[in-house]
């Protein structure tokens, strides 16, 4: 395979990997040799290689044996990607281009999805205001609040906005050094500094980012070097002025073993609550993914009633919502059947079970949350005011009798909270139903809500 073919297949990568990531990781490479199974390709520097063989390797296989080649392996090593030979650098000269290259063109992000952009963000009451901070953020003006913290629970779209953001700001401000990546792959790049000793190269590059984003920040919770690091970097970028964007799964109040500092540090911008999809975002996001799949599966018809039928029994999260509407879609399409209502129930019946499944305690704590207008991390909270905590024993008091957990795991679901504390929730409840006629009417709504 020669080179010209190689550039060829390359540029077919620009829709797998994003153009971002393309034009940064992929069309520096240059196909060295290819035999024996093994296609070699020069990098830059080692970090390069090691950085595209844990992402793209895959990607780059793929496509060479679409293209007829036989491959096991992709290798890559450093070598120079200029005709004609480089004299070897002096040793002291090495590291200074090391750093160099580090600051100025490397930046060790996770690839971005070029599916999650703003435009393909469905927004709803649980996430609007999540969504138009996002979108301040990505105006990559001043820096209104530091940090932008987003946080709820799986498949609600904080990884759909922050890669939305990096893609606004590139297209935006192409000027802007933006990095983005988890914090699994923030404390994986620190030990690989602290292992290699180049931990002053590695507080250069994440100091030197005009946008840092960190997914899922809970990780680094009880890492305490970890959290050292990226403690003194955080300082450092809002010391410069440099927007820093952060998600996590739970409240920074929240965070087990997360320092306290820290959790100080993320406290001091916005915080902002992802709730859980209402039937109308559902719908509305069902509605947005079949126009997508009608221009893939040209012909096939959708019967009027089904998207509101999985709208309505599907509420675990998006992803699993999309994942049903895209196995339907499938389907039909492979038995050239029209996607009716029988069509559904038959073809989703596994996950439809599970969407049946048996009442949870964070289901409850939610419906209660947003029945009386309070945070959901106030409810779970140490808060005692009276507008927390009667919701709070409510909540209590509705997880004892819906559910089959006992007393000790549900004071674990209310921030660890002693059983003693859900008995006396749960009477006093039961004692106020009988002279509270508003507190019962608001029971009966909630369990036909959590029932229905």
């Amino acid at each position: 395979m020669t080179n010209e073919t190689w550039g060829q297949i390359r540029e077919g990568l620009i829709n797998r990997v994003g153009k971002n990531n393309y034009v940064t990781w992929i069309e520096p490479l240059k196909l060295s040799h290819m035999k024996n199974g093994v296609a070699r390709f020069e990098v830059p520097t080692t970090f390069f290689g090691d950085w595209v063989q844990r992402n793209f390797a895959d990607h780059i296989r793929s496509h060479l044996m679409t293209a007829g080649a036989t491959i096991d392996r992709i290798e890559f090593a450093v070598g120079a990607l200029t005709a004609g030979p480089r004299p070897a650098p002096r040793p002291e000269a090495a590291k200074a281009t090391r750093v160099r290259a580090a600051s100025e063109d490397e930046l060790p992000g996770a690839p971005l999805d070029a599916r999650f952009t703003f435009d393909s963000f469905v927004v709803g009451k649980p996430n609007e205001l999540a969504h138009a901070a996002a979108r301040r953020v990505a105006e990559g003006d001043t820096v209104t609040f530091n940090p932008l913290f987003l946080y709820g629970g799986v498949g609600l779209g904080k990884t759909h906005l922050m890669h939305a953001i990096a893609h606004e700001l590139q297209a935006r401000r192409p000027d802007l050094r933006v990095l983005y990546l988890s914090a699994e792959q923030f404390m994986y790049r620190f030990i690989q500094a602290l292992r290699d000793k180049q931990v002053m190269d590695f507080k250069s590059l994440f100091r030197s980012v005009d946008v840092l984003m960190v997914d899922d920040v809970q990780f680094i919770a009880g890492k305490d070097s970890t959290q050292e690091e990226f403690f003194h970097t955080f300082n450092a970028l809002v010391d410069q002025n440099k927007q820093i964007v952060i998600s996590a799964d739970r409240a920074p109040g929240e965070i087990k073993d997360l320092e306290e500092r820290i959790r100080s540090r993320l406290q001091c911008g916005l915080v902002v609550d992802l709730h859980p999809t209402d039937y109308e975002l559902r719908l509305g996001i069902l509605q947005q993914k079949a126009d997508f799949y009608r221009e893939q599966y040209r012909g096939l018809v959708i019967a009027d009633g089904v998207l509101e039928f999985l709208a309505h029994r599907i509420t675990t999260n998006v992803r699993v919502l999309e994942g049903a509407l895209t196995r339907l879609f499938a389907f039909a399409s492979l038995v050239g059947r029209e996607i009716t209502l029988d069509l559904a129930q038959d073809c989703l019946a596994d996950i439809l079970r599970a969407s049946d499944r048996k009442l949870t305690i964070e289901e409850i704590q939610r419906k209660v949350a947003e029945h009386y207008n309070v945070r959901l991390s106030d409810m779970i909270g140490p808060k005692r005011m009276r507008t927390i905590a009667r919701p709070r024993q409510v909540a209590m008091y509705l997880a004892k009798q819906l559910t089959s957990r006992s007393l000790p795991e549900i004071g674990r679901r209310f921030g660890g909270r002693d059983h003693t504390t859900i008995m006396h929730g749960v009477r006093k409840i039961e004692e106020l139903m009988a002279i509270d006629s508003q507190l019962a009417d608001d029971l009966q709504l909630l369990k036909r809500l959590l029932q229905g």
